[in-house]
């Protein structure tokens, strides 16, 4: 297996490389092409107050006045070695820029994480053990409604609920514990719809197994067979899932940071946007680009390691066993 994994490492790696350098060449050519020129718009802004001499010397310092080859190889070169520009709009440096706002926007994406977690696990524990009467198949819909509901009316709704009516944060202290609180719930409650309905399938699959039953017939308690034996096998498949919704934590932020008054990377991308600051706004695609592809590749080394029923042949990933064969023993451990 060691070698196999080795060789799967490897081609993980270079397929990321590939796809991280693919997106920031993609970011570049589609914010060269945007509509409108920057340097009118922004530079040549009279309440900026530049002089066409300090205008001139800010091209050149940004090197528009190259061609777009040129200003693609040279951009791709300082991102490699980590230097990101200098902002069109304040002349400070891009890194700076987004160290500032970055520590914001990573506590909302973990919190809203984390309440994605414990609520795409409930909803699921509750399809399988709570009593038909008090709900059970109703939970099976919840994920539907979760992933069908705008994290921004969710945002509204907790705001005018706890912060009007029940007082429990201000709006204008939006950093505060219960702001990013309720905000981490905005944004979470979208993300743990599809965590649950993974998590609600590979349940109703893994509690079907002669195992669950075996285990069931021996009397052991719901709660313990949960824990034990269906958890683990089940939430396996969550890892991938996880990883894909690191995309849309880093997406949703921008609308939730925008509802909840926070300053972070959304608001910046927002700012960048409106004002053409295309250092600024290329630097953060880029940068989510390169956090994305890293998650997934984290997720996809991972995976072999934690499922023993995962084969690699060749560098590519194979499902060597059933979903039974490895785990008939479990309830005899």
């Amino acid at each position: 297996m060691s070698n196999a994994y080795s060789v799967y490492v490897t081609k993980r790696l270079l397929q990321s490389v590939v796809v991280i350098l693919l997106a920031y060449v993609f970011t570049f050519i589609v914010v060269s092409i945007l509509p409108g020129d920057p340097v009118t718009n922004v530079l040549r802004d009279p309440q900026n107050g530049f002089t066409e001499e300090q205008i001139r010397e800010i091209i050149a310092a940004q090197g528009l006045d190259q061609p777009i080859p040129v200003q693609l190889w040279s951009s791709l070169s300082s991102f490699l070695t980590g230097d990101l520009g200098l902002s069109m709009r304040s002349s400070r440096p891009v890194a700076t820029l987004i160290a500032e706002v970055l520590p914001s926007t990573l506590i909302l994406a973990s919190s809203a994480l984390g309440v994605a977690l414990v609520l795409a696990f409930a909803v699921a524990y509750g399809t399988q053990f709570l009593p038909k009467r008090f709900g059970q198949d109703l939970l099976r819909a919840f994920p539907s409604l979760f992933l069908s509901v705008p994290n921004f009316v969710i945002g509204l709704v907790l705001i005018h609920l706890f912060g009007f009516q029940l007082g429990l944060f201000r709006v204008i202290e939006p950093n505060s514990f219960w702001a990013t609180f309720f905000a981490a719930i905005a944004l979470g409650i979208p993300v743990s719809a599809q965590i649950a309905e993974v998590l609600i399938a590979n349940l109703d699959n893994e509690s079907r197994q002669e195992y669950a039953t075996v285990a069931r017939g021996r009397g052991l308690r719901r709660a313990r067979l949960f824990a034990k034996h269906l958890l683990k096998p089940s939430s396996l498949p969550v890892v991938t899932v996880v990883a894909l919704t690191i995309g849309e934590l880093l997406g949703g932020s921008l609308i939730t940071e925008t509802v909840f008054g926070r300053t972070g990377v959304g608001s910046l991308v927002q700012r960048s946007v409106a004002m053409q600051d295309l250092p600024v706004l290329q630097a953060i695609v880029s940068l989510a680009a390169v956090v994305f592809v890293l998650i997934n590749l984290i997720a996809d080394l991972v995976y072999p390691l934690l499922d023993p029923r995962v084969k690699l042949v060749g560098g590519t990933r194979h499902r060597g066993a059933t979903s039974t064969e490895p785990l008939q023993t479990l309830p005899g451990r």
